[in-house]
């Protein structure tokens, strides 16, 4: 399958105008100021991870039930792309937290819920490594990549149970909280950005995964076949 130019040229334009809107046109925070606009890159690759993660999901639960080659790939696909995405988060998190609460990290519900999922898909994502079977790798990622998931709703609500160093949420955080108008249409735009990014890249790493299962197939092809031919020789001696 050719890569589509076309969506990564919409995808590249649409980065570059969130990236504008971020620095140019969303207006600056009172409190924070000039750092704050950090925010639209942060908040949007968590979620652009969650969306991955998400996929991983469900994909997993699809393999288990239908167990074709195809929700594996998808799976690994978006854990990996999600992975990605979640590194960008817990490098812009200590960049935004240093100048604003004068630590670079702290061990709180929300930080420490994200670490552990950080660490949960590069896991996964070790485990495929461990595993030379290629259905056996496939069940077993699939189980681990359910309950990975596990951790999203975990992260996504600990600022809404528990009281942490983390600030509250400002979209859908109950009364009071709230962007302004133009935050909020920059903050979409970045999102939409960030979700064009996570579709080029899981079509093309999803592509590379359906090319890795089939030089795996020519490979045992391959050796199955030598076998065969070393078998040869002997049986005609035995005659």
């Amino acid at each position: 399958m050719k890569p589509n130019w076309m969506t990564t040229l919409i995808v590249a334009a649409l980065i570059g105008i969130a990236g504008y809107a971020a620095l140019f046109l969303a207006p600056t925070e009172r409190t924070m100021g000039l750092i704050q606009r950090i925010f639209y890159f942060h908040v949007p690759s968590a979620w652009a991870g969650f969306v991955a993660f998400f996929i991983t999901f469900i994909a997993s639960v699809a393999y288990l039930l239908r167990r074709a080659p195809k929700w594996d790939w998808l799976a690994v696909s978006s854990a990996e792309v999600g992975v990605a995405f979640f590194t960008v988060v817990l490098v812009t998190g200590p960049i935004w937290a240093k100048p604003v609460w004068g630590i670079w990290w702290t061990w709180d519900a929300r930080l420490t819920s994200t670490f552990v999922l950080w660490v949960l898909y590069l896991s996964y994502l070790l485990l495929r490594t461990l595993v030379a079977d290629a259905e056996r790798r496939a069940v077993v990622s699939a189980v681990f990549g359910i309950f990975a998931f596990l951790d999203v709703p975990l992260v996504y609500m600990s600022i809404r149970w528990w009281r942490t160093q983390h600030p509250q949420p400002v979209i859908a955080g109950g009364s009071g909280s709230g962007l302004d108008p133009q935050m909020w249409r920059v903050f979409l735009t970045c999102w939409a950005a960030l979700l064009g990014v996570l579709i080029v890249m899981l079509r093309q790493r999803y592509q590379l995964e359906s090319l890795r299962h089939t030089v795996e197939e020519m490979t045992v092809e391959a050796e199955r076949r030598n076998a065969d031919l070393e078998r040869i020789p002997s049986t005609q001696a035995v005659r």
